[in-house]
């Protein structure tokens, strides 16, 4: 730990998802020990999720709610993707971070509380010194959200939340709920706590399937309430008397329809990568196994959304980035190592 309180830049990493009470503290730590803050907003460009409810913005919102002018002076937010990688990861927070140093050099610390194991990534910055808070109360975001979904009436939810979040936060949330979001996140945390009683949290195996023809790839448009009206790469779980091709192929026909023979598919079969980031999904532990299938130059193939698809549908590869909001969990990710496709 280091104690030195004359940094030039403090930085906080964080989903703040929402940003509670021990946030808060950090926060304070930080602008105690630099001039400037720079506060990363993780979990940004992409669609929300009952994980991840609140975009950059509305983060970054409820947090300067809780400072007064001077404090919002000196406290930058700077939203970053998942990338499921930690090299990728790691480079994109470095970038930011430099691109608001004035100086040739700047004397940088990383603020943070080594709550448990997904508190690693305070050790990825060996360059910058590391503040920590020596001890902070046991709150969690996830025990906020939870709350926040789960309660029966607003009153209840403002009551139990009011010790776990700054007052400003817990007015934001109060707003909040009367968005549409709300309900469409309630109903997706709701199925996915319905499936973990169910089902447990893994570890699962699914499997996908991304198919190309005439620069298009087939995506399907999600039907039920977990990631509902997203977009999606075709695929789902392995079932017990199939290897991973047959998997695939088995669900990417289920979904969508499409009349190729097995054969033909397997034929197009072009690359096979495994996707295993502990948080990829927020049904548990999956490991998916994707494999894109390139069919050529050639007419599209007819195909309709079928089985849990509301729709499937040709996209323009080149229309993809624009698109990466809309994509559920981490499948513009997946489409990015097939595609090599850009962020925009």
């Amino acid at each position: 730990m280091n104690n030195k309180t004359n940094f030039d830049i403090a930085v906080l990493i964080g989903r703040f998802q929402p940003f509670h009470k021990g946030h808060q503290a950090l926060l304070n730590l930080a602008l105690q020990s630099a001039a400037r803050v720079i506060v990363i907003l993780g979990s940004s460009h992409q669609a929300r999720n009952a994980k991840n409810p609140f975009t950059w913005q509305e983060r970054a919102a409820m947090i300067a709610s809780t400072l007064d002018e001077s404090g919002n002076e000196r406290v930058s937010f700077v939203p970053v993707r998942d990338y499921y990688d930690d090299k990728l990861w790691r480079t994109a927070v470095n970038c930011a971070v430099n691109e608001h140093c004035n100086e040739s050099r700047c004397n940088i610390a990383l603020v943070g509380f080594n709550k448990d194991a997904s508190s690693y990534y305070l050790t990825r910055f060996p360059d910058w010194s590391f503040i920590e808070l020596p001890k902070i109360e046991q709150i969690d975001a996830t025990s906020a959200r939870q709350i926040y979904f789960e309660s029966d009436t607003p009153t209840a939810t403002q009551a139990l939340l009011s010790g776990l979040l700054p007052a400003a936060v817990v007015a934001y949330l109060n707003g909040w709920m009367r968005l549409p979001h709300f309900a469409k996140m309630k109903r997706e945390h709701l199925a996915i706590e319905e499936g973990k009683r169910r089902w447990g949290i893994g570890p699962f195996i699914t499997v996908d399937a991304v198919v190309t023809v005439s620069d298009h790839v087939l995506l399907v448009q999600r039907g039920g309430a977990l990631g509902h009206g997203l977009w999606a790469v075709p695929g789902g779980f392995l079932e017990p008397q199939e290897n991973l091709l047959q998997g695939a192929i088995r669900e990417l026909k289920e979904e969508t329809g499409l009349s190729l023979f097995y054969a033909s598919l397997e034929d197009c079969l072009k690359e096979v990568a495994v996707f295993d980031h502990p948080e990829r999904s927020l049904r548990g532990r999956t490991i998916t196994h994707a494999h894109w299938f390139d069919l050529g130059s050639t007419r599209l193939p007819q195909v309709a959304g079928a089985d849990d698809a509301a729709d499937a549908k040709w996209i323009q590869i080149a229309d993809l980035p624009t698109m990466e909001a809309e994509f559920f969990e981490d499948h513009f990710r997946i489409l990015k190592h097939f595609l090599k496709i850009t962020e925009r």
